[in-house]
């Protein structure tokens, strides 16, 4: 009994410490980066209260620009993090398909028109058509990965190749604009609210999906399926269908995200709208201490990865980068992040951690 007891206490303690170790990397890169912020300009940490056009109250300074900027990413982060855990691969098509999501979204508020007066539908309808079109995507994408067993990158590469030009086809390669100022509450601020709306969905979406992963079966059997599918349907799992929603879900997260995006505008750029924006997905997995390859992940270690990311792009912008230079800066990270995630680097920080830990707990215990 005291064996079972013994085994039991060290595999809790097991999961407690791969958790910790998961979110270090994040945490280290992001005290980094707070370090070098205070080094170089103290201020850079400033929140200022001010005006916006319209005279409502708001603040503003860059850990603001940060949190709302991020909000996106961290939506997106959710989604990946899943289709990565079940897949072990990566969707490419993000950024294409919140276009098509955006894009969706003005077609259904514009109708015909270009620059309506009035919006032609409720933004709910527009919001949950957006949401409707977002999912089948991403249901395509699941389908060719789940059931045709096309690797991730290679099946969404369709989508990434054409999916700019399907969302300028949707509004027969028009810019609409939106004059409703209601609609660009979602995007930016609502009035007699100082902080932006973004970051309020960004942590409905978290809350959501903490909810989902505690009350039912779909973390367990994502990290089941990552780690080996075989076993999993000897368990009385369907892998297939386990991958093919995850990349719904995806869908999902791509839909608000579109939203956010087309909101902040009140219109759209097909070929820049969140140009990019599946690196810094990807990368805010695997900042998370998420291995690529699939198998166990941490959700909050992702979300606190997509917030380093815009800190770092921040810092970035503060230490005048071109912008165009950005892509080649975050390159680097990634490949940090991978040799350190690979299998070698892994099983020698393991051994490391071994010889460390028992010191680290016979301190504690004397």
């Amino acid at each position: 009994m005291t064996s079972v007891k013994s085994k039991q206490q060290g595999s809790v303690l097991t999961q407690k410490l791969h958790s910790k170790r998961q979110l270090f990397i994040p945490i280290a890169a992001l005290l980094v980066l707070i370090l070098v912020n205070l080094i170089n300009d103290p201020s850079f940490f400033a929140i200022k209260v001010g005006t916006n056009s319209t005279g409502d109250p708001v603040l503003s300074g860059n850990l603001i620009t940060i949190l709302d900027n991020a909000s996106e990413l961290a939506i997106l982060a959710i989604g990946m993090t899943l289709v990565t855990a079940a897949s072990g691969g990566q969707d490419i098509s993000v950024g294409a398909t919140i276009a098509i999501a955006g894009s969706v979204v003005l077609r259904v508020l514009c109708g015909t028109e270009a620059r309506p007066e009035t919006l032609q539908a409720p933004i709910i309808v527009a919001f949950l058509v957006c949401c409707v079109v977002s999912m089948l995507f991403g249901a395509f994408n699941g389908a060719l990965v789940a059931y045709f067993k096309i690797q991730p990158m290679v099946a969404t590469l369709i989508l990434y190749t054409a999916g700019r030009s399907i969302a300028a086809w949707i509004n027969n390669n028009a810019l609409p604009i939106i004059s409703e100022p209601s609609f660009a509450y979602y995007g930016n601020f609502i009035p007699g609210i100082a902080i932006p709306t973004p970051v309020f969905i960004a942590i409905a979406c978290m809350i959501i999906i903490a909810l989902v992963l505690k009350f039912t079966t779909l973390g367990l059997y994502t990290q089941s399926v990552g780690i080996n599918p075989h076993s999993s349907r000897l368990n009385g799992i369907n892998p297939e269908f386990i991958k093919f929603i995850t990349y719904v879900i995806l869908g999902l997260c791509v839909a608000v995200a579109g939203f956010i995006k087309v909101s902040r505008f009140s219109t759209i750029n097909y070929s820049v709208v969140a140009k990019d924006i599946e690196m810094d997905a990807i990368l805010a997995v695997a900042l998370g201490g998420n291995a690529l390859s699939g198998g166990k992940f941490s959700m909050a270690a992702s979300i606190l990865g997509a917030y380093v990311i815009q800190f770092l792009t921040t810092t970035l912008y503060t230490f005048k980068v071109d912008s165009s230079a950005l892509p080649a800066y975050k390159a680097v990270v990634v490949i940090i992040l991978v040799v350190l995630s690979s299998p070698v680097a892994r099983e020698k920080m393991a051994k490391l951690w071994k010889k460390v830990a028992p010191a680290k707990t016979a301190k504690e215990a004397n």
